[in-house]
């Protein structure tokens, strides 16, 4: 499952032509436009969650591609549900509504999208940056989907670990990421400036939704309940994913890229690729 998850966090740097951001900062956007429009809590996971599926297998090819370049709707529903239900480290809720497109998400979902993550920063040692940064809304994305994920296997409630995953940075829609190192310094202004900032994000939400945002929250406070180690879980295999992603680049070799990954793949003229790297030194 693990090495599924890892595979799934990828869609933080999965773009395409016709779309501004990744696929998971527009999955963020689109589940919290969603429940800014009073869709229900679970319909948004289970929509956010199947969605998160496709993509993983299809990249940006969804629904809106598929029936733009005139593909039946029945056929387009029936390649989204293969994919989906393809990927087994996630739940199969069946098939589940569409999230909303190109709707206004909440003013501090929108700020998180914009709001780059600290990088590696420790008190008394230089702060480092990993380029291109993942923005909070990427990172609150995967928490989330990673833990229903994992909810299961801690006897938690997805839909509430789902939420407080997707809520576990609105205060920095407000105040800037300084990492680890800025929170040493912040010192005993640390936990009274995020409440302030958390609660400005909250303020733009509908009295229900904000409540259950507070409720799903509770659990960001320690790991002594299912639904709290499912989340600590989520959020700590993704803070280090998202650097090691950085690391095993570096680690790559062509024999791997060009064999294992069979970057250049069978067909046609297969023979003449491969009689031209070996020339140029590139294949053995």
């Amino acid at each position: 499952m693990l090495s599924s998850l890892r595979e799934i966090g990828e869609l933080k740097r999965v773009r395409s032509a016709s779309r501004g951001g990744s696929i998971g900062e527009r999955l963020f956007l689109n589940s919290w436009s969603a429940l800014d429009n009073g869709v229900d809590v679970e319909d948004v996971m289970r929509s956010c969650v199947t969605a998160t599926a496709a993509a993983s297998v299809l990249g940006d090819i969804d629904s809106n591609t598929l029936h733009d370049l005139d593909v039946a709707p029945e056929v387009a529903a029936r390649i989204l549900q293969e994919a989906a239900r393809s990927v087994r480290s996630l739940p199969w809720f069946g098939e589940a509504a569409a999230l909303p497109q190109d709707q206004p998400a909440p003013g501090f979902a929108v700020l998180l999208a914009h709001q780059p993550r600290a990088g590696i920063t420790c008190p008394g040692r230089p702060r480092i940056i990993l380029e291109p940064p993942e923005n909070h809304a990427e990172h609150c994305w995967a928490v989330a989907v990673f833990g229903v994920a994992l909810a299961q296997g801690f006897g938690a409630d997805p839909v509430t670990v789902w939420l407080a995953g997707m809520a576990h940075h609105l205060h920095n829609a407000f105040l800037p990421d300084s990492g680890f190192a800025g929170e040493v310094l912040l010192g005993d202004q640390l936990e009274p400036v995020m409440q302030r900032a958390t609660e400005r994000a909250l303020d733009g939400l509908s009295p229900d939704l904000r409540d259950r945002v507070r409720n799903a929250r509770h659990c960001l406070a320690d790991a002594e309940t299912p639904e709290g180690r499912a989340f600590h879980a989520a959020d700590t295999l993704d803070r280090v994913w998202q650097i090691d992603q950085h690391l095993r680049a570096g680690r790559l070799d062509l024999n791997y890229v060009l064999n294992d990954m069979a970057l250049v793949h069978d067909g046609p003229v297969k023979a003449f690729q491969d009689e031209l790297l070996r020339a140029a030194g590139l294949l053995t």
